[in-house]
Formats: C-alpha cells, structure tokens, sequence
C-alpha cells in the first residue's frame, strides 16, 4: 500500500501549514489511521511500510503543479496498496477537487498499477460540503463513479477525541469544530492528552507546535486556562503544569544553578538563558535524529535555518 501526499505550490504561508500537516502525518502515520480510519488501521501490516519515490504532477491548462510528497507502500492483506492522503490545511474551496483527485488517482495508478485507496483531509475553518465522488456518466450512459474516503476536521466534534491516547487526535484538536468560547477548555484537554502520550520530546514538541500554530491562546484566555489548571487535583495538575517538556524544566534548572553559583542576578538572567538555548539546541537536535524537516524545527525550535544546519554538521 502506498500514501501519496499532494500539496498545492503556491504562497510561503501555504507550504508552511502544508508542511506541518505532511510532517504530523508522516511520523504518527500509523495514529492518524488509528484515530479515523480504525477499520482500514486493522488490515494494514505497519512492519512493511517502505517510501517510494516522489512524484509531481502538472495540470497544463491551469498551470498548476501538485507534488505527491509522501508516497508510503505497505501490505494490505498480502496485497500492494496505493494509498492516498490529500491533505488541504488551508481553507482553500475548489469546486472541481473531486475531479482532480480522480485525476492524481489515475496518474499513480497508472505508474504503479496497484489497487489504490484515496483519503482526503480538508482542514478548512469553515463549514462546507465537500463532494466524495467524481462521476463520469451522459444521459444514454454511466461510464465510472469515483469514490474516495475525506476527514473534515471542522465537522468533527473535538469532544469525540479527548480520550483518545493518540498523538495526531491530540494535534488535530486545534483544527476540529469548536467555538471561541471553548478555547481555553480545548487547549486544556490538549494538554491532559500530551500528559498521556507516552512519546520522546521531539515527537511531543512536533505535535505542541503544530497545536500552538493554530490554536493559540491570547494572555487573557492563558490566565483561565491556569486557573483552571491550578483548580484541579494534585494527581492531574501537576504534570500539565510541568509542561511543555521535561528538557525545557532540565535546562531552566541548569541554568538557574548556574546563575546561583556565580552570586549575580546578572548571571541568574544568563545562566537561564543559556539553559534555554542549550535546551532547544537538545530538543532540535531530537527532532533531526526523528528525521523531521529543517522547515518544521524552525518552526517549532525558532532555531533559524543557519542554526539547524550547524547543529545537523554536529552530529
């Protein structure tokens, strides 16, 4: 089975999301499956995924191009299958996208010739109606009917997914249909989610990044949402309040030692400082090993792309 992951090339802002998305479901592959296909995670033998190469396809009256950025082959009941994964993080409405995921299904069909199964993720901030189907049919005769799988994160509740023990569930909170008034409470059981997850600190600050760019919270809403915190029990308000990370606290410590030893407020300042910045060198350095893009890191480091290029010559 394969995943193909088509991105639309066109502004900075877009291949910025765009890239978070490609990252959240190329390394929780697996989860994303888990959360919201479940009957198609139990066929899959995850043990033989292999990447294929990259693809770009070009629509030439349009003069669009669309890459097929993450192409996966893994066994589907002892068979070879072409899996889709079009993923849209931008609210972006076409009106014949049915068509081209025909089109792009037909493509790698025809290169690969393996029965392929096509999923669409619309991570639109409004309601729409999406089409599923493509047909193609004339008054005297019904030539195909075009089927594929969609996720419309705006159409989910995101109370379906808070007991989810699933990195992308988690991620994924930020983009699912909620109203303003219930910011605070998703960022709250986003942070009682990460507290579950059993996962190492790049992973966890991948999916802390991808959340904070697009649900972040303004000082007034941070303020409740402490409160909040701070109201519940010792057993579930102490680990969220050591959050984000355990090395963003180890390198604080580290640094507050080392600001103590010298006797100066100055050196306290500095010492945390250099804490912080020897901290996020750590957790970048993670985040390479992981194999997530230079893209991401910056992102969600604000290393800039001289500082991950030093760190990556380090390794």
């Amino acid at each position: 089975m394969s995943i193909s992951l088509l991105v639309r090339e066109e502004s900075s802002k877009y291949i910025h999301h765009d890239q978070l998305f490609k990252q959240l479901i190329h390394t929780f592959f697996a989860e994303f499956l888990e959360a919201f296909f479940p009957e198609i995670h139990s066929h899959i033998d995850f043990s033989s995924v292999k990447p294929l190469p990259e693809e770009i396809f070009t629509d030439l009256i349009e003069g669009e191009s669309r890459r097929a950025d993450i192409v996966l082959q893994v066994k589907l009941k002892g068979t070879d299958t072409i899996l889709i994964i079009h993923v849209e993080p931008q609210s972006y409405p076409q009106a014949n996208f049915h068509e081209r995921m025909y089109l792009y299904f037909s493509l790698l069909y025809n290169k690969y010739r393996k029965p392929i199964l096509p999923i669409a993720i619309f991570s639109y901030d409004d309601y729409r109606n999406e089409q599923d189907t493509y047909t193609m049919e004339f008054p005297f005769f019904h030539v195909l009917t075009f089927k594929y799988l969609m996720v419309e994160l705006r159409k989910i509740n995101w109370r379906n997914y808070i007991e989810y023990n699933n990195p992308v569930a988690a991620a994924l909170l930020s983009k699912m249909g909620y109203t303003e008034k219930e910011r605070v409470q998703v960022k709250k059981e986003f942070l009682r989610m990460i507290v579950k997850l059993e996962i190492n600190p790049a992973k966890s600050e991948l999916i802390n990044g991808f959340f904070e760019s697009y649900l972040s919270l303004n000082e007034k809403e941070e303020e409740q949402l402490m409160k909040e915190i701070k109201e519940l029990s010792p057993q579930e308000g102490e680990p969220i309040l050591q959050l984000p990370n355990s090395w963003r606290d180890k390198g604080l410590r580290e640094g507050r030692q080392q600001g103590i030893q010298e006797g100066r407020q100055e050196g306290i300042q500095e010492g945390e400082k250099q804490g912080k910045r020897e901290a996020t060198r750590n957790i970048a350095l993670e985040m390479l090993k992981e194999g997530l893009s230079e893209q991401v890191i910056c992102k969600v480091t604000k290393l800039n792309p001289g500082e991950i290029r030093q760190i990556k010559k380090d390794i």
